[in-house]
C-alpha cells in the first residue's frame, strides 16, 4: 500500500504511481527461440519428419545432390553462363584487318552478317544463316562479324540494327541490300535470291 504525505503535492502524484508501479512490475525474460518441449502426436511427428528430411538433405551424399540440381556454391560463382553467336564451318568470322580483302576484294558476291554475342535475334537466326551458307556455297561467300569488335565498320557502315545483313559486290555495298533483325529461314531465302538475281543482271 502507498501513503501518501500531505506535504506531496498532487502534481508529483503522477510520477510516485508511475514510479512505484515501474517498481512493481516483475522483470520480463530475454528473448529467445523457443522450443517446445510438451508432447502432442501432431507436433511430435512434425518435428520427426522434419528433422529426418533436413537430416537427410545436409547429409546426402555429392552424387545425390548432383542429382537434385545441387552444386557447391563457390563453384556455381564462378561459372557464368557465356552466350556466344558460334560459326559454323561455312561461314566465316573476320575482323577489320580482314574486310578488305575477304570483303572488298572478293571476286563473287559476299553476305556480311553483324552480330554480337549479347543479341538475342543473332542467335535466333544463326542456323538460318548456317543454312544459307552451305546452300549458296558455289554462288555466295557468308562472313561473320562481331559488332563490339570493329568499331570502325560498324561506324563506316552506319550498323545500328542487330543484326543486320549487307551484301557487297565489286568492292562495294549492294544498294537496298541492307536488311535489319531477325528472319525466318523461308524470308531469308527469298531475300537472298533476290538478291543474287539482281547482282545478275546489273
Amino acid at each position: 500500500m502507498l501513503f501518501l504525505s500531505p506535504s506531496i503535492s498532487l502534481q508529483n502524484m503522477d510520477t510516485i504511481v508511475s514510479n512505484s508501479a515501474l517498481l512493481s512490475m516483475p522483470s520480463l525474460p530475454p528473448v529467445r527461440t523457443v522450443t517446445s518441449n510438451s508432447y502432442s502426436p501432431t507436433t511430435s511427428a512434425l518435428a520427426l519428419s522434419t528433422k529426418k528430411l533436413f537430416s537427410g538433405f545436409f547429409h546426402s551424399s555429392g552424387s545425390q545432390r548432383r542429382q537434385l540440381g545441387l552444386r557447391n556454391s563457390s563453384s556455381s560463382a564462378r561459372t557464368v553462363p557465356k552466350f556466344t553467336v558460334a560459326s559454323g564451318g561455312g561461314i566465316q568470322q573476320i575482323n577489320e584487318t580482314q574486310f578488305q580483302d575477304t570483303v572488298l576484294n572478293s571476286d563473287r558476291p559476299v553476305l556480311v552478317e553483324f552480330v554480337a554475342n549479347w543479341c538475342g535475334p543473332c542467335r535466333l537466326i544463326s542456323p538460318a544463316m548456317e543454312w544459307v551458307a552451305q546452300e549458296y556455297r558455289d554462288r555466295l561467300t557468308v562472313v561473320k562479324i562481331d559488332h563490339d569488335a570493329n568499331p570502325k565498320l560498324i561506324e563506316e557502315y552506319k550498323v545500328y540494327g542487330l543484326p543486320a545483313l549487307i551484301l557487297f559486290t565489286n568492292g562495294r555495298e549492294v544498294p537496298e541490300s541492307r536488311r535489319e533483325g531477325a528472319i525466318t529461314k523461308v524470308k531469308l531465302k527469298e531475300y537472298v535470291d533476290a538478291l543474287l538475281e539482281s547482282v545478275s543482271l546489273a
